[in-house]
């Protein structure tokens, strides 16, 4: 097998096991922001709450339903973004728009990205995209308290 394949399968196994069991898969009652999103496409439908103090994103929790692409990019995103600021985490939203998004890998940042790296493939799909981008569209809206339920099809 080569390295290539290797490393594909690993990132494979990464996003059944985070879709499997989906981490900071939780509501939190006592949230400072909430967003909803939907992905009309493939049915996809998330709800992110956060805990954000002095700047700091101390808490991140999700429910939903979605496919594996979903649910594994919001188990990721709640990973990488717990104690972060929301500077941070606007940074690697950007970042990670622009792995999945981009052909051009030179302009990632993958040491900022970590685990979420194991997403790039997405991009060589272009209609699973919207499912690995709900999450982070559904953060922005939230980080900017919108209350209207953001859609992949805006």
């Amino acid at each position: 097998m080569s390295e290539h394949s290797n490393l594909r399968e690993l990132y494979q196994e990464v996003i059944i096991d985070h879709n499997k069991r989906p981490r900071h898969f939780y509501e939190i009652s006592q949230h400072t922001h909430h967003a909803k999103g939907f992905n009309p496409l493939c049915g996809d439908k998330l709800e992110l709450f956060l805990v954000i103090k002095d700047n700091l994103i101390k808490d991140v929790g999700f429910k939903g339903a979605g496919c594996a692409i979903s649910t594994a990019s919001a188990s990721l995103m709640t990973e990488a973004l717990i104690n972060k600021s929301v500077d941070d985490a606007e940074k690697i939203f950007q970042c990670f728009h622009a792995l999945v998004t981009q052909k051009n890998d030179s302009t990632i940042n993958v040491t900022l990205l970590g685990k979420l790296s194991v997403l790039k493939g997405v991009q060589e799909f272009p209609s699973r995209i919207k499912c690995a981008t709900l999450a982070w569209h559904t953060l922005q809206a939230a980080l900017k308290q919108q209350e209207k339920t953001v859609s992949t099809e805006e």
